[in-house]
């Protein structure tokens, strides 16, 4: 058994952050995160390496969700899913 909030295996996704801005974004456990408010740049200026997520509430704090813990993105549904639940995710602002 492999222990929580781990990966067995590393996949590259090849799909543009900038493109997901409005996709609703639910961990491991399938529990709706939020929405994705916008990409976040870090390592490069031009390409997007993590998203802001925001909750439904008005006051909530966002998340930050690094582009290694998205598992799949559904173009078609709008939605992300992510390989690690919630609780390992950084809160921000």
């Amino acid at each position: 058994m492999q222990p929580r909030d781990t990966v067995a295996a590393v996949s590259t996704i090849d799909v543009d952050l900038r493109t997901t801005v409005g996709f609703r974004v639910t961990d491991a456990a399938g529990r709706l995160l939020g929405r994705v408010e916008c990409p976040m740049y870090g390592t490069r200026p031009d390409e997007p390496d993590a998203l802001s997520v925001r909750a439904r509430r008005f006051f909530a704090s966002r998340r930050m969700v690094p582009a290694d813990a998205i598992s799949e993105i559904d173009g078609a549904a709008r939605r992300i899913d992510l390989r690690v639940h919630r609780d390992a995710l950084p809160r921000f602002l």
